[in-house]
């Protein structure tokens, strides 16, 4: 299921969203300049390795921020910035651009810090800002269970386009996270995709759970069930 849009207007333009949106280009752009080795390199030492953390040494937990403005391709960054721009604003809406700031950091250390607990000896370098965008999600699914995602589900070759209750959808998309988790223990990372799944379900849990500490107002939910897409 892809996600199009939702029905939700946000009131205010959503600063912080894009400056992570730019800060995720920046990131990619700078490593499509590197050569192969050099990009190996770059994700060793940035990106979030379990094994090499080191709770007594700070200079090792660097990288569960680094890690989340680091992406593996093309489909990796355009697919986690199209869903960031879709839910983010919305919630940067809620919060407030200050308190959205720390609350999207805060949900990718989250999200590491699950993956980490999860698989400690892990070799594999977890990379992404899928962990803290699941925590926008699980404050979207929070604040705005009422509001609709326009969605494209392929059908072999027919687009069927349709809207689904942000409460299904990512109700639907978290279980599908934990599902796949719970798959990977004991997994070597080549069968589990090279996902980090549990920093997904690491990241909606506590943006479900600390989206209402970083609230500074309740507005209106502007939803319209009644709007129509011409597609």
């Amino acid at each position: 299921m892809i996600p199009l849009k939702d029905t939700i207007r946000s009131a205010t333009f959503p600063l912080t969203n894009w400056i992570f949106i730019i800060l995720n280009a920046i990131v990619f752009l700078y490593e499509l300049t590197l050569s192969p080795a050099r990009l190996e390199l770059f994700i060793q030492n940035y990106g979030l390795v379990p094994a090499h953390v080191n709770p007594l040494n700070p200079v090792s937990l660097l990288p569960f921020l680094t890690s989340m403005f680091i992406h593996s391709g093309w489909f990796h960054i355009l697919s986690n910035m199209w869903v960031l721009f879709i839910f983010g604003d919305n919630v940067e809406d809620r919060m407030g651009s200050g308190r959205y700031f720390f609350f999207y950091l805060l949900s990718g250390f989250a999200a590491g810090l699950l993956q980490y607990f999860v698989m400690p000896t892990s070799e594999v370098p977890s990379i992404g800002a899928s962990g803290a965008i699941a925590g926008v999600l699980g404050a979207y699914f929070l604040f705005y269970p009422r509001a609709r995602v326009l969605t494209l589900i392929p059908i072999i070759i027919i687009p069927w386009f349709v809207e689904i209750p942000a409460i299904v959808y990512l109700g639907f998309w978290f279980v599908s996270q934990l599902f796949s988790g719970l798959l990977s223990l004991g997994a070597p990372a080549a069968q589990s995709g090279g996902v980090a799944w549990w920093a997904h379900v690491g990241g909606f849990l506590f943006g479900l759970i600390a989206a209402r500490l970083f609230a500074i107002r309740k507005q209106p939910t502007r939803w319209y069930p009644d709007q129509y897409y011409p597609w």
